[in-house]
């Protein structure tokens, strides 16, 4: 399917989940064949990040519905390891950025350059002209080499020197930080977090899949043995099939009294416009990527946390510090005080 029939594929709000894929340009044929390719993808990413099917789902879910991820955890969890993963099995062109306390902004947006030759300054492109940018360990970064993201985050393009530079579509971040525990880092601002549709932890993995870890092959190894399952053309056709998700009326309702609690608390600051919106969108990503045309209470359960937590301003603080016991997050509390049906 080209870019202009992607575009053509837009239709209004369908009345019912039925008729989502007949009154769209997505056939039930192209809608299948796209769920198999997802249900592959998942299942080989698992075999490289073991013993973690929700955070790869999320994750996936993630990138189909057009947002960026923040993986947190300490170091050697396999954020890295998801990102590359998820970026070979994708079919995106992928540069991953190191970021360190001496490092600038250019460095990552690019610069001009003079050309002597030509008697005039010409634009040098950064690691960030890719479709899938692993912007590792963020946090270790000086809060201005933080913002150079933003505006290629939010606007999917680069403004230097006054000249305007569009990204290649898609275009995504997914970003890893370390906790805040340790030394050498720089908190992210909210706005800066708020960029990110959702934020996501490995934690520990079991001590089976870390036994398989310790006899099994590298996952570096096995990550050079993954062939791409979608590709560029396939990724926004399926980014275009999210916005097709039928949310129900009874399912908005439930959605926004989950959002009227965030605000009604002087303990934390509520969801903004573009927070809820995100929550839609992650749900019906959600959705779609379980097999499903028809958002559910449960899908917004689903994603509800990885969408709101960083946003009301839950920092992570990892499980050994806790004395191994998972405290019990902002978004958990609202999820267990807010009733499905009113």
């Amino acid at each position: 399917m080209t870019h202009a029939a992607i575009d053509r594929a837009i239709t209004t709000p369908h009345p019912s989940a039925a008729e989502v894929i007949h009154k769209s340009t997505f056939s039930a044929a192209d809608y299948r064949h796209n769920q198999q390719k997802i249900a592959q993808l998942m299942a080989q990413l698992n075999q490289i990040v073991l013993d973690k099917p929700q955070v790869v789902k999320l994750a996936l879910s993630g990138i189909l519905a057009g947002g960026h991820l923040l993986l947190q955890d300490l170091p050697g969890m396999g954020k890295t390891t998801l990102a590359q993963g998820l970026a070979q099995l994708l079919g995106l062109s992928f540069n991953r950025v190191q970021f360190t306390n001496d490092m600038l902004p250019a460095d990552i947006l690019g610069m001009s350059i003079y050309d002597q030759k030509k008697q005039q300054f010409e634009f040098r492109a950064g690691p960030i002209f890719t479709q899938l940018l692993l912007a590792d360990e963020i946090n270790r970064s000086s809060p201005k080499t933080q913002s150079a993201l933003l505006e290629a985050m939010e606007e999917r393009q680069v403004t230097q020197d006054g000249q305007t530079y569009p990204l290649p579509q898609p275009f995504f971040v997914i970003a890893t930080q370390n906790p805040l525990q340790q030394s050498g880092v720089y908190p992210l601002p909210e706005s800066q977090l708020d960029r990110f549709l959702l934020c996501l932890s490995l934690g520990y993995p079991s001590p089976t899949a870390e036994r398989e870890l310790l006899k099994g092959q590298d996952r570096r190894e096995l990550l050079k043995n993954l062939d791409a399952v979608l590709d560029t053309e396939a990724v926004l056709l399926a980014q275009q099939g999210v916005k097709h998700v039928y949310v129900a009326d009874v399912v908005l309702d439930y959605l926004q009294r989950l959002v009227a609690k965030t605000r009604a608390s002087s303990e934390y600051h509520g969801l903004s416009p573009r927070g809820v919106l995100s929550l839609q969108r992650a749900a019906q990503a959600y959705a779609y990527v379980s097999g499903h045309m028809e958002v559910t209470p449960e899908d917004i359960q689903a994603v509800f946390a990885a969408v709101t937590d960083h946003r009301l301003g839950q920092r992570f603080v990892p499980a050994h510090v806790t004395g191994g016991q998972a405290t019990q997050t902002i978004a958990q509390r609202i999820l267990a005080e807010v009733a499905v049906i009113s």
